[in-house]
């Protein structure tokens, strides 16, 4: 998922997941081919059980079967956020979705050859990380793949750039990264507790994947006004988004015919029970 009803740093945060605009942001979009190419490049997906943990709107579900996963599973805590899912990948046959805490699933135990976990850790305390990567060892066969994808906060203040749009976030209003550090874990710190948790083999990874391609100016002006029910951006006032915006407009000079890819960094780490 993309964002989560709680934080690792405070009790709540004031996004509603519930909301009918919110549930269908988790289901708009396809995933990209760098994903599935990097995905498939630490793991192998064909033929196998999968589990996408704190699924969203099903977006990564579908990759994982697009990547020839034999059965996907989608959990999620959210059963607005799992109707939405399932819209997003009705006619699938081999993908099912349940509402479920990530924390304690109350899936059958060494049930699964792959376990994908994206953008979930950065809403989990440190006990709840640590229940969350247990629980994750409970499910998986021995031999059994784990891949946590998020962002360190390395990842997150990389400097703004025609690729990097949201390095410009905390260029303009530099509240936004004390609060984005805040909920990052750090890298070494996501090791260790893999290794606690029973985990050999625990490597790290870092890709840029491709967010989205703008072929005009006004695209990314409006997706980035549509990200405050969904994203960081939710901080700011109405009138900060707007001024945020502007600012990027004028950072990236854009040339016609030249279209905008944006790219986010991720980090991601592999684990093997």
């Amino acid at each position: 998922m993309e964002e989560s009803s709680s934080d690792k740093g405070d009790a709540a945060m004031p996004i509603d997941f519930h909301s009918e605009r919110n549930r269908f942001t988790y289901a708009s979009r396809e995933v990209d081919a760098s994903w599935l190419e990097k995905i498939s490049e630490l793991a192998e997906v064909s033929g196998k059980q999968a589990l996408d943990l704190a699924c969203g709107g099903g977006i990564y579900t579908k990759g994982l079967v697009q990547l020839g996963a034999g059965h996907v599973t989608g959990l999620d805590f959210s059963k607005e956020v799992i109707a939405g899912a399932r819209i997003h990948c009705q006619g699938i046959e081999n993908i099912e979705f349940v509402e479920g805490n990530a924390l304690e699933t109350g899936l059958p135990g060494d049930g699964y050859d792959l376990i994908l976990q994206r953008a979930l850790i950065h809403h989990l305390d440190e006990p709840g990380l640590k229940q969350c990567l247990l629980e994750c060892n409970r499910l998986l066969r021995k031999g059994g793949v784990l891949l946590i994808q998020n962002r360190t906060p390395e990842d997150c203040l990389l400097p703004g750039s025609s690729t990097h749009i949201r390095g410009y976030f905390f260029e303009r209003y530099p509240k936004l990264s004390a609060k984005e550090v805040k909920r990052r874990y750090a890298s070494d710190v996501v090791m260790n507790s893999l290794r606690d948790a029973g985990f050999t083999k625990v490597e790290e990874h870092q890709f840029w994947e491709t967010r989205k391609i703008y072929n005009e100016p006004e695209q990314l002006s409006d997706d980035l006004l549509q990200r405050t029910g969904r994203s960081l951006l939710h901080e700011l006032t109405d009138e900060e988004l707007a001024d945020l915006v502007g600012y990027i407009g004028r950072q990236l000079q854009w040339q016609a015919g030249s279209p905008i890819i944006e790219k986010d960094r991720w980090t991601i780490w592999k684990a093997t029970k």
